[in-house]
């Protein structure tokens, strides 16, 4: 936690999407992002910590990271958002899990609708959602106050996955170059699996920047 942000972590569910509780330290506000499963980890990490969940952001549509979207919802009355553009594999996540063996539980409709550019704000913090797709065609980013929250658009040392349906190898080469390399180096990248980066880091070592391949 620094002056501006207060940040809650927390690996959720079989596949361990990282799931992030983002808040303003006056306000004690939170939105979380990526609530994947196990929302009463969750929910009692929020509530050791003090916060009020106010919103939940989905970074992309896939069932790993929408698992915990109805249990917050019902719990917290807070509002949904996810990019306009994976709407349908959100509602699809059942299906979508079961082809893997797995169970997730139907998410709620979003209460809003993202695209690049909007601004999302939670007490004094303010977030630029940030349209990455190749990974799903609603991927997103959220950037603000030095930190990037990528879901599973770029990881340490890979990118994401682009043979899943939806997938684009090339568009999320061009995003990832276009709009999150431009970003400061020393930007915190908090990743949709796995260890935190930097921009920084990733410019110099990322061997799948325009290489076809990644992980998750």
């Amino acid at each position: 936690m620094n002056n501006e942000i207060q940040l809650e972590h927390l690996a959720v569910g079989p596949l361990q999407v990282n799931c992030f509780l983002v808040a303003c330290p006056q306000s004690r506000e939170a939105l979380v992002i990526d609530p994947g499963d196990d929302p009463e980890r969750i929910l009692a990490l929020a509530e050791q910590a003090g916060l009020q969940i106010r919103s939940i952001i989905n970074t992309h549509g896939h069932f790993d990271h929408v698992g915990g979207n109805h249990a917050l919802v019902a719990a917290c009355g807070a509002q949904l958002l996810i990019h306009g553009d994976d709407l349908r594999m959100l509602g699809n996540a059942e299906i979508h899990a079961r082809g893997y063996g797995l169970q997730t539980t139907a998410s709620p409709a979003p209460d809003r609708l993202l695209a690049d550019g909007d601004r999302i704000e939670i007490g004094s913090l303010a977030f630029q959602v940030i349209h990455v797709p190749g990974h799903s065609p609603g991927g997103i980013a959220l950037y603000g106050h030095g930190h990037l929250f990528a879901g599973d658009i770029l990881f340490a040392g890979s990118i994401g996955r682009t043979d899943l349906p939806g997938g684009d190898h090339d568009r999320l080469i061009d995003g990832i170059r276009q709009k999150l390399l431009v970003l400061p180096d020393e930007t915190i990248v908090h990743t949709g699996h796995g260890p935190d980066t930097t921009i920084g880091r990733e410019k110099q070592t990322n061997p799948y920047i325009g290489l076809s391949g990644g992980a998750f």
